[in-house]
């Protein structure tokens, strides 16, 4: 027998990116997700699940102290100071919501306490980049 999909997060006053917005936590061992970040400036929550995937990334490497090795120059392309190598990491794969009623669904089927905590506060209207009538296609 399978268990009920749903509401096993809470949803949680937070930050991010230095604005005031909201997070989702797991209430519940149950719940298919790590945690669910909103973004107030995109509009987008950030759904971060249990599922893991091997990826790519590019990380610093390490003497043998375990401290980063410095660069004689910083790299002109990145600005960074480190050496970095690429490595197989394992990573929990992420899911973006951008369209406010997907947001609102998600929030109603997950969050226990979706009705009591106000996240439209929240919500911010993204304007969308119109195409001026000044420019024109040739």
């Amino acid at each position: 027998m399978s268990q009920p999909i749903g509401q096993n997060m809470m949803l949680v006053a937070s930050s991010f990116r230095n604005a005031k917005s909201f997070t989702m936590i797991p209430v519940s061992i149950d719940s298919p997700y790590v945690e669910a970040m909103y973004d107030p400036a995109s509009s987008i929550l950030a759904v971060i699940s249990k599922v893991l995937k091997q990826s790519y990334h590019m990380v610093a490497k390490l003497d043998e102290d375990g401290q980063p090795i410095k660069l004689k120059n910083p790299n002109p392309q990145t600005g960074k100071t480190v050496k970095e190598e690429r490595r197989l990491v394992d990573t929990f794969s992420e899911f973006y919501l951008s369209d406010p009623l997907d947001i609102e669904q998600f929030i109603h089927l997950f969050a226990i306490n979706a009705t009591t905590f106000d996240y439209k506060a929240f919500f911010v209207e993204v304007k969308e980049t119109k195409k001026s009538k000044i420019i024109l296609s040739v």
